[in-house]
């Protein structure tokens, strides 16, 4: 699964490079279908079937989620805009095992308030790593990660979870950013070796309610404020949390090329 991650991280390299105003959406996401293309990796987004019945499969490799947008924007030729951000989510697989990550770019100069989006949500993604070292089940962590948000000033978006991870994109369990009575009942889960997971805390300057676009994917907030989304894989080892999707170690940069 390393090998997915690392290939999804070269993914999000290559797009952060090319964002600022003037790129679109839809070029960004061409070079991230070559990258993959050129890996020998398959896509997991491109293709993926609708939840709603005879509506279309997703058009794209990566969900490009600007502003507004939460998750599953449609990439497009609109120019991006100083102040905008853009959400990246993207994810393959690679030699039969998958990889999945998101993080929000800033186009340039973005407002203070929208600095401290991007922030607390990353920082929260940290925070939810940090503490499958300390805790034992998943809902202690979800607790604390809502509670961390809220301290901010930010809403936690409920509707969409992370998930488990490894030979399909999306496997059991599911991994909510928040605390709920299911999660703490039944839909709860040990942090224990073994398990690998994608976390995707979304955070929003307002409401935590979203909506759906004509488009049949795009989720934007109801009150039209920004809304921003990190992800990382990340597999437990006895030796605790391991993160699949970020950059190679001088160890690995030996052995592949990335």
């Amino acid at each position: 699964m390393r090998q997915a991650g690392l290939a999804v991280w070269k993914a999000h390299q290559i797009a952060g490079k090319m964002i600022g105003p003037g790129a679109t959406t839809a070029e960004i996401d061409r070079a991230v279908e070559k990258h993959f293309s050129d890996l020998g990796a398959t896509p997991l987004f491109k293709d993926y079937p609708n939840s709603v019945k005879n509506k279309k499969p997703f058009p794209a490799v990566t969900c490009m989620s600007v502003n507004e947008a939460v998750v599953h924007g449609i990439p497009s030729n609109r120019p991006l805009r100083e102040g905008d951000i853009v959400s990246i989510d993207t994810g393959c697989r690679l030699n039969g095992w998958c990889g999945d990550a998101a993080k929000t770019y800033p186009v340039g100069r973005v407002s203070p308030e929208v600095q401290q989006l991007l922030d607390v949500t990353e920082r929260v993604l940290d925070l939810s790593i940090e503490l499958m070292n300390e805790k034992s089940y998943w809902s202690q962590i979800a607790e604390e990660m809502a509670q961390y948000v809220a301290d901010h000033g930010f809403s936690t978006v409920e509707c969409f979870v992370g998930h488990g991870i490894g030979r399909e994109m999306h496997e059991d369990p599911q991994v909510p950013n928040y605390s709920s009575r299911s999660l703490r009942g039944s839909a709860d889960f040990r942090i224990e070796p073994g398990l690998v997971i994608a976390v995707e805390p979304m955070v929003n300057i307002g409401t935590k309610k979203v909506k759906t676009l004509r488009d049949q994917w795009t989720q934007v907030t109801t009150d039209g404020k920004f809304s921003a989304h990190f992800e990382h894989t990340v597999a437990i080892t006895p030796d605790g949390p391991t993160l699949l999707t970020i950059a190679p170690s001088p160890a690995e940069r030996k052995e592949i090329a990335v």
